[in-house]
């Protein structure tokens, strides 16, 4: 039973600490979508889209007010595009993307995600199209997210699909310029992609999901900010213990809300996302988390070690409270989109080099940064593999968001606006990586990819 204590404490995190219901996405099956006829196809997605999702935006909106809880976004993921348009004669999946798109319009939520392929461990010719697709299909769309899963633990890497990966980001920065390169901010390179995330702009519906489904993405770095000010001088343990009695409360309210979705749109529950995902609002920061545990600045010496201890809490707090906690749960380090990273990138105290260390421990990867726009596609590549080597080697998911913004150097600041922020423009290593990136294949998984 919750108490009048615990409820008064989830109002006071409501209204003081940032706390809220980040998403609310709804996972969508196309397979039945497939058509020879792109036409079709796109048709078939349209009105599938608009029929599942009719209610989604309205019922988030009415738990919001009953609630009285913020539900800050509403959002769809479907399969993986190159899935569903493997059986069509298209020789570009554009009309695929904007058929998501128009029908995300249509139903009025945020964003869609999707427009993917699952290429870790070789392409098929769908796969091939849709990554060639996708710089055209971010600049003529407004809300379509796409990814690429270029590798996995058991599979390696695919090499021949990181080098793709560089020169498509390249791509879509290029046709998005006079937005600074914004169509990269909806463009995820993964290893180990999971198929039930719902955050953007990685989320898709995986094979193995149900028809449709539910799945909420909770986040509160404000309120763990909070907590730890009130054990300030006490040990790691109490840090600790502090953090996972947070995340327990703060997934408890995620699953109420998951399941009280649930059962008003008819769709099956599917998981809860536990993951400190920051915004730039001053307090709504997990740079600020790490600093509270005594770094002077994030991405000084230690920031690691915070990192891992916040990320470990953070998920045993979640599984405690809930029996379906699934997604990325764990904290998120994007730059533009956390005050206290954009702080520190703009100061020195956070390079590209420490963030890559970070991502060892917490959920994800290199997420929403900003380099320079001469940055080469090799260089970009390179980037990518050395995040998803972190992954392959870890078995955890890691990812590269990364914005070379036309035309900007380092010192530059980019504004994206809203949850996307601000990007200070980020030093890349000026040495090359063109041969080795140009060696293609694919790096074989570990050793401990072996066990069965």
């Amino acid at each position: 039973m919750i108490n009048k204590k615990e409820t008064l404490e989830t109002i006071h995190m409501i209204d003081n600490e940032h706390l809220d219901i980040r998403t609310i996405t709804m996972g969508i099956s196309l397979l039945d979508c497939a058509d020879e006829n792109a036409e079709k196809s796109c048709e078939k997605i349209y009105d599938k889209i608009s029929k599942r999702a009719e209610n989604l935006v309205a019922t988030g909106e009415h738990i919001e007010k009953e609630l009285g809880i913020p539900i800050i976004n509403k959002r769809i993921s479907v399969t993986p595009i190159s899935l569903v348009a493997a059986a069509s004669n298209a020789k570009s999946y554009l009309c695929y993307a904007k058929a998501l798109d128009k029908a995300a319009k249509n139903v009025g939520v945020n964003f869609i995600g999707g427009f993917s392929a699952l290429v870790h461990k070789g392409f098929t010719k769908a796969d091939r199209i849709l990554i060639d697709s996708i710089p055209e299909a971010l600049s003529q769309t407004d809300i379509v997210c796409s990814s690429v899963n270029v590798g996995s633990t058991k599979a390696g890497i695919n090499m021949d699909a990181v080098k793709l990966m560089g020169e498509t980001i390249k791509k879509t920065a290029e046709l998005t310029k006079s937005t600074d390169g914004f169509g990269c901010a909806k463009l995820v390179v993964f290893c180990n992609a999971v198929e039930d995330n719902p955050f953007m702009a990685g989320a898709f519906h995986g094979v193995g999901e149900s028809e449709c489904v539910i799945n909420v993405g909770v986040s509160g770095p404000g309120v763990v900010k909070h907590a730890l000010e009130k054990v300030k001088g006490a040990d790691f343990g109490v840090v600790a213990e502090t953090v996972k009695k947070t995340a327990f409360k703060v997934t408890r309210m995620g699953q109420l809300v998951a399941m009280e979705a649930s059962k008003r749109l008819g769709v099956p529950f599917g998981i809860v996302d536990l993951s400190l995902a920051p915004t730039p609002a001053v307090g709504d920061s997990v740079a600020y988390i790490l600093e509270e545990m005594g770094l002077e600045k994030c991405g000084t010496h230690g920031t690691t070690a915070a990192l891992a201890l916040l990320n470990d809490a953070v998920k045993k707090g979640g599984v405690f409270a809930s029996s379906y906690v699934g997604g990325l749960s764990g904290a998120f380090i994007p730059v533009s989109e956390d005050a206290g990273m954009i702080e520190a990138a703009k100061c020195g105290a956070l390079s590209l080099d420490k963030l890559e260390a970070m991502t060892c421990v917490c959920s994800v990867g290199l997420d929403m940064i900003v380099v320079p726009g001469d940055t080469s596609s090799s260089t970009i590549s390179a980037i990518i593999a050395d995040e998803a080597a972190i992954g392959m080697i870890n078995s955890k998911t890691t990812a590269v968001r990364l914005i070379p913004a036309p035309g900007k150097k380092v010192g530059d600041v980019v504004e994206f606006g809203g949850l996307l922020g601000t990007g200070p423009v980020m030093a890349v290593n000026s040495a090359s990586s063109d041969e080795f990136v140009a060696r293609g294949g694919r790096i074989p998984a570990p050793i401990h990819s072996l066990r069965n």
